[in-house]
């Protein structure tokens, strides 16, 4: 038996392959369990599943009232299971002790309240002005549940990735089939036994783990599903959208970034040295918000870099697990692999390395997947390096003259998912305006509030998740007509229906 099983229907399984996969510590390389490895044949049994529990009602007919409850005694849940979740999620994703127990298992609990308060909403009908054409009647707008999920989440933030879904899913009333990254199955599964236990009803949630090519694309293609929401990169959302057209699936994708992090000369250069740090080694630079474009002043340039450097001695690499490490590391050997290629790029491609680059082995690193906090300066906007999501500890440095030619190189990407801009309020306002992303943060960076939409522009993806916003990708909208007088005669058309003589 895999100590990660599959939950379909309300039931802890294995795959009907029989397959497991073993699931590594990327502090350690080693082995932390085996989880079930899903198939067509289990996604398309999932996705049965959840299908009967919304066409019956299970949960779609629930009053919002009370599948607020519901989503509420799941935060419960999570709290009381906090200390468990947090240390699988540092074994299983490489989170650090403080990003487990503070951003993974704190963000998911508070993502589950936030959704219980709008489930709480959601009933309540927007009213429309009164009209009188084309004939007197009053307007209202419901939202009513989509139907059934398909959901994929990545290996960066499982457990608060797969929250993000869930939560807003059952919070409209959708019934759902989540795909975990099979880099990091764990939390998800113990998140189903929260959900059992707080009392969603049986076929309305299911997880699974498995490849993309067999358990993906039945969740894409099978036309049992309804909408499909998905995380991760930028050209397997291009796929997922091209294999979701033949059954005209409602599609929200949140994709990669290269977000421009703009410092302006008259920033408070403590506070932006500082963020800047953070917001390009965070969870090692694996997230799709990193900002990991560093863009500076002439003026600044070199004063900036040298203190950056400076403030790099203070990062602690190490294993996850130790709570002195302030940076962990990568999530597997092909993430390692790739990142180590961006770096050896870089410096082919004619950018200066001034810190980092290279693997960590020292001190019983050896066996993770660490790689040292890089910095690139010399860099131009057409490098590779300042083009393409790297998803690794690696900033880039590029120069510019004015504020125009900031948002020039800020906005020179395909990519529009989040920006951050360091500088005197009004000036870094007027700036942020101008960048081509869906979350700009001011003298802050890569905060998120799960009532606020959260989503990218370009190539970064389509539609929001979070709030309000995000909560109604997960409805259609319903207009009613209702007249306001009834009777045959008021009726315009009422000429057409009389024989004429």
């Amino acid at each position: 038996m895999s100590d990660f099983q599959l939950f379909i229907d309300g039931q802890f399984c294995e795959a009907a392959s029989g397959e497991t996969f073993s699931t590594l510590d990327p502090s350690t390389g080693e082995p932390i369990g085996t989880a079930a490895k899903a198939g067509a044949e289990d996604a398309a049994r999932a996705i049965d599943a959840a299908r009967a529990a919304f066409d019956d009602g299970r949960w779609s007919q629930r009053r919002g009232s009370d599948r607020a409850k519901v989503l509420a005694a799941v935060a419960k849940g999570l709290k009381d299971r906090a200390v468990e979740l947090a240390a699988l999620e540092t074994r299983d994703a490489g989170s650090t002790v403080a990003k487990a127990k503070g951003v993974d298992v704190g963000n998911t609990i508070l993502w589950f309240k936030t959704m219980a308060e709008l489930a709480a909403q959601i009933d309540q009908p927007e009213t429309l002005p009164l009209s009188v054409f084309p004939t007197p009647s009053a307007n209202v707008l419901r939202h009513e549940p989509v139907g059934v999920v398909g959901a994929i989440v990545p290996w960066n933030f499982p457990l608060q990735m797969a929250a993000w879904k869930i939560s807003a899913a059952l919070a409209a009333g959708c019934t759902i089939v989540l795909k975990s990254a099979p880099e990091t199955p764990c939390t998800a599964t113990k998140l189903a036994e929260i959900l059992a236990e707080a009392g969603v009803p049986d076929g309305v949630v299911n997880i699974i783990s498995g490849s993309g090519p067999g358990t993906g694309e039945e969740l894409v293609t099978n036309p049992g599903v309804d909408k499909v929401s998905f995380t991760g990169s930028t050209d397997v959302g291009r796929q997922i959208m091209a294999a979701a057209s033949p059954t005209l699936k409602k599609v929200t994708l949140e994709l990669g970034g290269k977000n421009a992090q703009v410092v302006l000369d008259d920033a408070d250069l403590e506070l932006a040295i500082d963020g800047a740090a953070y917001g390009a080694f965070f969870h090692s630079g694996q997230q799709c918000t990193a900002g990991s474009r560093l863009l500076l002043p002439d003026a600044l340039h070199d004063e900036f870099v040298e203190r950056l450097l400076e403030r790099l001695s203070v990062i602690r690499v190490g294993p996850a697990a130790d709570k002195a490490s302030t940076m962990g590391p990568l999530v597997s050997q092909q993430q390692l692999d790739t990142v180590l290629g961006y770096i050896e790029l870089g410096q082919k491609e004619g950018a200066t390395l001034r810190a980092g680059g290279q693997r960590l082995t020292e001190g019983g690193l050896d066996a993770g997947y660490f790689v040292a906090p890089t910095v690139f300066t010399d860099v131009t906007p057409d490098m590779t390096i300042a083009q393409e999501e790297i998803f690794g500890p690696v900033l880039s440095v590029l120069r510019y003259d004015d504020e125009d030619d900031a948002v020039r190189i800020a906005n020179g990407t395909p990519y529009g998912l989040a920006a951050g801009v360091w500088g005197s309020p009004a000036r870094a306002l007027r700036v942020a305006e101008r960048l081509q992303a869906g979350t700009v943060w001011v003298n802050e960076y890569n905060l998120l509030n799960p009532r606020y939409p959260f989503g990218g522009f370009k190539q970064s993806g389509l539609g929001r998740e979070h709030g309000w916003a995000g909560l109604l990708e997960y409805t259609e909208t319903k207009h009613l007509h209702l007249a306001a007088d009834a009777s045959r005669a008021s009726k315009r058309w009422f000429d057409m229906t009389v024989p004429r003589r």
